[in-house]
């Protein structure tokens, strides 16, 4: 089957492709033909909206070497990193430094791991002094490893590296870890606001989706973010920069199957771009990233063995971005002499996915 016959059944389907109702899906072929063209398309209902042309071709027994990553699914949030196989690439070893924010301090929440450990990495690297949360009880080795990491990459002038266990949800929390930082370091320069939590719905109807997981959701996604801004801001000065972790999903609004998610997601690009405008006049920047497909702990704690299976297959570049592609996007929007004319923007390493907005 021709590649643009596949295009032609996935797009033709995609408009009546149900969510999945099933935790766990095998990925092993189901031995279908290509010329079944029924088949496909059944097996690509099954498989659910995340799914497209590699997924399909799996399907028909023409992808048996397409598996992205092994089988693996972690039961709780927040996912752990080192827990996961392969282990995410936070390190590019081509990345020069040229120290961009040589005296900074940044306080990065959710920096234990996936995205946030790479940023971590790579503001120690250009020569900022980094502060970053993690949830303790459930992060902590992830905690001591990018400790260690900053440790080992920090540049002369720079303080050591502090990390903070506690739980952003909450507003009393948030200004305690400002408190600790401010009185660790006197500043903050870089605000990074990136934690996040992801659940699956497998069925297609509302009614999977809690009050007490919508809550969580959105405390976690979207009211830290509002909670750790408003208590950092009374100590940045003219100059300091705002950057917010968003998604491409705030833009695709697909898979369905994350409307919870996908609505934090889009009420951070809101935020962003509000604050901007309220900040201009401070001369503080506010901007945001919105990742595509990243192989981070967040994807191992909410994908199923199918998603896996695929991941990172469905954007042009058929494959999963590593922290290290996005963390660049940071230190870019963090550094005043490189994006100085940069606030209410959102930068997209997604992959190729073209987005207009």
């Amino acid at each position: 089957m021709s590649y643009s016959h596949m295009m032609h059944l996935a797009l033709s389907a995609s408009g009546r492709i149900p969510l999945t109702r099933k935790p766990y899906l095998s990925s092993r072929s189901l031995g279908i033909s290509s010329n079944d063209v029924t088949s496909v398309i059944a097996r690509v209902e099954t498989r659910g909206p995340s799914h497209t042309f590699k997924a399909m071709a799996m399907c028909m027994g023409e992808g048996e070497g397409e598996r992205r990553f092994p089988p693996q699914h972690q039961k709780s949030q927040p996912g752990k990193e080192y827990l996961m196989n392969p282990l995410p690439q936070f390190r590019n070893p081509n990345y020069k430094p040229c120290g961009k924010l040589h005296g900074k301090v940044a306080l990065v929440t959710g920096g234990d791991s996936g995205i946030g450990r790479s940023v971590c990495y790579h503001f120690a690297m250009e020569g900022a002094t980094v502060a970053f949360t993690y949830v303790k009880g459930v992060e902590d080795i992830d905690a001591k490893d990018t400790l260690k990491i900053i440790n080992e990459s920090k540049v002369k002038g720079s303080s050591d590296p502090i990390a903070i266990p506690t739980d952003l949800r909450y507003s009393k929390n948030c200004k305690d870890v400002v408190d600790e930082v401010i009185a660790k370091y006197g500043r903050i320069d870089v605000l990074v606001n990136n934690p996040a939590v992801r659940y699956y719905v497998y069925s297609c109807t509302l009614e999977e989706i809690t009050e007490e997981r919508l809550e969580r959701v959105f405390r976690t996604n979207i009211f830290s973010y509002f909670f750790m801004t408003k208590h950092a801001l009374k100590h940045m000065k003219e100059g300091s920069a705002i950057i917010n972790t968003t998604s491409l999903l705030a833009y695709t609004a697909s898979p369905p199957s994350w409307l919870d998610y996908i609505s934090t997601k889009g009420a951070i690009v809101s935020f962003t771009r509000a604050l901007a405008l309220h900040l201009v006049d401070k001369k503080i920047r506010v901007n945001g990233v919105a990742p595509g497909p990243i192989w981070t702990p967040l994807e191992a704690a909410a994908l199923n063995d199918e998603d896996i299976a695929t991941f990172g297959s469905w954007v042009p570049m058929d494959r999963a971005g590593q922290p290290y592609e996005i963390a660049p996007s940071y230190v870019f929007l963090a550094s005043d002499q490189d994006s100085s004319y940069f606030t209410g923007q959102v930068l997209h390493p997604n992959g190729g996915i073209i987005v207009n907005g």
